[in-house]
């Protein structure tokens, strides 16, 4: 049942689903870079632009924007905490594994052609491995004076669980190797993925619970909700 339960899960994309109720990405990311944006996930870069320098190379305290794709019909945005090397970052986010699920310095990949952060793939906690899927994205918007902000839960925002926080240490100690993809090609990957330095997070069975009952899709009610709330906020 917990191995069918974790493959389930390993499949959600949670930017869209219960708006309402579970902490959002937009409002964690901003609170953490400070960057001041508001609005869904996909019009950040846009809104970025004649207010915030924007560019393809990592650096800390700097949001990573995703393109909308696929069910992630709304983007998403994260927060990157330290810079691994070219290829490897450790970013802070909000409602990607698990609904209103938050998770501290976990690894986000470069896989994209030209190594310019275009394409990515990121830590998926309930599983403790990278997620298979390839993300497209904007690119990184950076703030005037990038710092790492806390993040103190806030009922106002929505509901969410403390997924993950890793130590740093933990992936800067790991090798990089070369894994295959499913398109046949090869690509970085932490080394530790197999040997005792690798990160193991614990499944959080209330978190998989929460995500088992989550509605695939936002209610007009949510939507509305939402802009109701971000008004608020302003």
């Amino acid at each position: 049942m917990l191995r069918w339960a974790a493959l389930l899960l390993s499949g959600l994309i949670v930017t869209p689903a219960l708006a309402a109720t579970a902490l959002q990405c937009v409002p964690y990311a901003r609170i953490v870079s400070g960057v001041q944006i508001y609005g869904d996930a996909l019009t950040w870069w846009d809104q970025a632009e004649n207010h915030y320098k924007r560019g393809h190379m990592p650096r800390k305290g700097a949001v990573l924007a995703f393109r909308p794709a696929g069910p992630m019909v709304l983007g998403h945005v994260a927060v990157v905490s330290k810079v691994l090397d070219d290829r490897r970052v450790l970013i802070r986010h909000a409602n990607w594994s698990v609904p209103g699920a938050i998770e501290e310095d976990v690894l986000a990949l470069d896989v994209s052609e030209e190594g310019d952060w275009s394409a990515v793939r990121v830590w998926h906690s309930p599983t403790a491995q990278m997620g298979a899927r390839s993300n497209p994205t904007f690119g990184f918007i950076y703030p005037a004076k990038p710092k790492l902000h806390p993040f103190d839960p806030d009922p106002a925002l929505g509901s969410g669980i403390r997924l993950a926080s890793l130590n740093a240490a933990q992936w800067q100690e790991a090798k990089s190797s070369r894994v295959n993809r499913a398109d046949g090609e090869d690509e970085l990957a932490p080394s530790g993925a197999r040997t005792a330095r690798q990160p193991r997070l614990a499944l959080d069975l209330a978190a998989m619970r929460y995500a088992d009952a989550a509605p695939a899709r936002r209610s007009l009610g949510d939507i509305i909700a939402d802009v109701k709330r971000e008004a608020r906020l302003r």
